[in-house]
């Protein structure tokens, strides 16, 4: 073994699993910035600036779909192969993909290599890590190619067959990853899907495939070993799938209360339906949209953000802060309005540290992006809607925008990047990879109550 072979190995052995996954994305989005300032990235064969590569790499690998150019517009085939690339790897994770690879190249799987992959999917237990890598992927490539065969069925009569199919499975890939990156360039620049706003068979597959991959891998595995056995699902596939609804169809009521006398003025009932439960759908992490967000009223924007950094469910392709945080603070609220020793819920009694971990999880993520639109708005005078809009967008990986995204001075997109990475890794295992050494003080401190509240 070499000097620099050792050093490697060292280096690797030394991480440990929250950092291994955060200089992981890191390397990831490096180099997917470098592949597309390549001239044949672009469709003009110049090379783009690396802040603007930069900033796409890091939203496709986060999965997020806040853009500076147009993807159609401005990457040629080849930039756009390498941002699906990018998000197909963000989506599923890096640590997922190589364990497949691993599998299917018959290579022994260690225990760190289990505990990554836990780690990376939040998985309750490392047992089964090899069986659940091997449904993400199936599961993945059946969900995306279905996806596909669907929207290629909508695209080919409109746009023929090769350019159709491509249009079939790159925006299957990005819907699925929750990425919200589209091709729909040649309708007009950054229109996203507002020309199917009331088209059934692309609004119902997009918001399927948002759906299945924002509610988390581990329900997958549960569901699929039950079947429609719902008293024999985990606590926390329960929990997941009945706030995913209650999420989906509220926020589709509320978007319709609000939308009535302004967007949706003139729509038909399917179109008003549709532009409903897609607003709902695309706003928990997913980044499409099928109507103008700039034009959403105040109270749709207010909401949008609320769903927005709710965001989907842990081990998903979503961000946010996810959908069991939220629902374990306020478990902890009315517990301790009533006055009860305990959460129960299902029948089930939760953990006692699980809202050290939803609170520590909610503040870290209000604060980072409360301090990036303080800056922002101090440094550019941009309004406040669209500074909150933009920053909650960033955190939760979400990509919708009022439009301001291009109008960002360097250092502000710096901190929208960052704001996308720590929405993607995680704001609470980013910090832990600082400090991942525990610090136990050899006297307790004495104890001195305060007044809260």
């Amino acid at each position: 073994m070499s000097i620099i072979s050792k050093k490697v190995y060292q280096v690797h052995s030394r991480l440990s699993q929250t950092q291994y996954i955060a200089y992981g994305f890191m390397g990831i989005i490096l180099i997917g910035a470098l592949i597309l300032m390549l001239p044949v990235s672009s469709k003009s064969g110049e090379v783009t600036p690396f802040l603007d590569c930069l900033f796409t790499a890091t939203s496709a690998s986060c999965v997020t779909g806040l853009i500076v150019h147009d993807t159609w517009t401005h990457w040629s085939v080849f930039g756009q192969l390498v941002i699906i690339t990018m998000i197909q790897i963000g989506g599923l994770g890096f640590i997922t993909i190589g364990v497949f690879l691993s599998i299917v190249l018959r290579r022994k799987i260690g225990l760190k290599e289990r505990g990554l992959m836990q780690e990376s999917v939040n998985a309750l237990q490392i047992s089964g890590m090899v069986k659940l890598a091997r449904k993400i992927i199936a599961g993945t490539l059946l969900l995306e190619g279905c996806g596909a065969v669907l929207l290629a069925i909508r695209f080919v009569p409109q746009l023929g067959i090769r350019k159709g199919v491509y249009y079939g499975v790159f925006h299957a890939v990005s819907a699925f990853c929750n990425a919200g990156f589209d091709l729909m360039g040649w309708q007009g620049e950054y229109v996203s899907l507002t020309g199917y706003y009331d088209d059934w068979i692309v609004n119902l597959v997009v918001m399927s495939l948002i759906a299945v991959g924002g509610i988390g891998f581990v329900v997958w595995d549960d569901v699929s070993r039950h079947g429609l056995k719902v008293r024999k699902y985990m606590l926390h596939t329960k929990i997941v799938l009945l706030t995913t609804l209650v999420l989906i169809f509220g926020g589709a009521w509320l978007f319709y209360i609000f939308e009535r006398d302004n967007l949706m003025v003139g729509m038909n009932t399917s179109g008003k339906i549709l532009t409903s439960l897609f607003s709902s759908v695309t706003a928990r992490t997913a980044g499409f949209n099928t109507v103008d967000v700039a034009a959403l009223t105040d109270a749709s924007k207010l909401l949008t953000v609320i769903l927005m950094f709710i965001g989907g469910s842990p081990g998903s392709t979503a961000g946010g802060v996810k959908t069991t945080s939220i629902v374990v603070m306020y478990l902890y609220l009315w517990s301790h309005i009533q006055r009860t020793r305990g959460v129960n819920v299902f029948g089930r009694r939760l953990e006692a540290d699980a809202i050290q971990r939803a609170s520590t999880i909610f503040i870290m993520n209000l604060t980072l992006a409360l301090g990036v639109s303080v800056y922002i708005m101090a440094a550019q005078h941009l309004p406040m809607s669209d500074v909150l809009f933009e920053t909650f967008s960033a955190i939760g990986t979400v990509g919708m925008t009022t439009g301001i995204t291009r109008a960002l001075e360097p250092v502000s997109r710096l901190l929208i990047i960052f704001l996308m990475y720590c929405g993607r890794v995680g704001s609470l295992s980013f910090v832990l990879s600082f400090t991942q050494k525990k610090r136990v003080a050899p006297v307790r401190q004495p104890e001195e109550r305060i007044t809260i509240g």
